[in-house]
């Protein structure tokens, strides 16, 4: 984004493209959220809350409504057809970066659901918000994800890693990155 303010986003948000329908997680998704969160794959590789049932559930989707609220955050749902959710792509932007993240439920991985829906999400940040790029920041030895970001077409940049401790362990982050065309 261009502009050190940092706007709303719409209070709704619909996204089509490569066969999906990324679309608000609604009340009625709250029972299938820990079916896709619940997972040990997820809880070590990203920041979502373990174990993930239907308090986290809850809490996951009010903090969605705040972080939209406040301009910074969106996170929809990955769906082929705007019914069940079959995971989740976020958006978060700041002054300088916008960064793209995701999780797809254990049950529909391996079907390119990742790499579409951050593709989709990238057209979203370059045309509808001015991104001039998109980020994903990714542990090296998350081989599915880095995976990801080959197939959306981003590229490793030549950053510092990004290191810390979450959930009890340390972690080192790769900045990957795709400009705008």
């Amino acid at each position: 984004m261009s502009s050190t303010t940092t706007s709303s986003f719409p209070e709704r948000i619909e996204l089509s493209g490569e066969g999906l329908v990324l679309r608000d997680w609604t009340e009625a998704d709250l029972a299938a959220m820990p079916e896709l969160f619940d997972h040990p794959d997820i809880a070590y590789w990203t920041p979502i809350v373990s174990p993930f049932d239907e308090v986290a559930a809850r809490a996951r989707l009010d903090r969605d409504r705040q972080l939209r609220a406040e301009g910074t955050t969106i996170l929809l749902a990955i769906t082929v057809d705007g019914g069940a959710p079959l995971g989740e792509v976020m958006l978060r932007r700041a002054s300088e970066r916008t960064e793209l993240g995701y999780a797809i439920g254990p049950a529909h991985r391996g079907q390119g659901l990742a790499a579409r829906a951050v593709r989709v999400m990238a057209s979203y940040a370059f045309e509808q918000l001015d991104a001039g790029q998109v980020i994903l920041e990714l542990e090296a030895e998350n081989a599915a994800s880095v995976a990801v970001a080959t197939k959306a077409g981003f590229r490793l940049l030549d950053e510092p890693l990004i290191t810390g401790e979450e959930k009890g362990r340390p972690y080192a982050l790769q900045t990957w990155g795709l400009n705008r065309r």
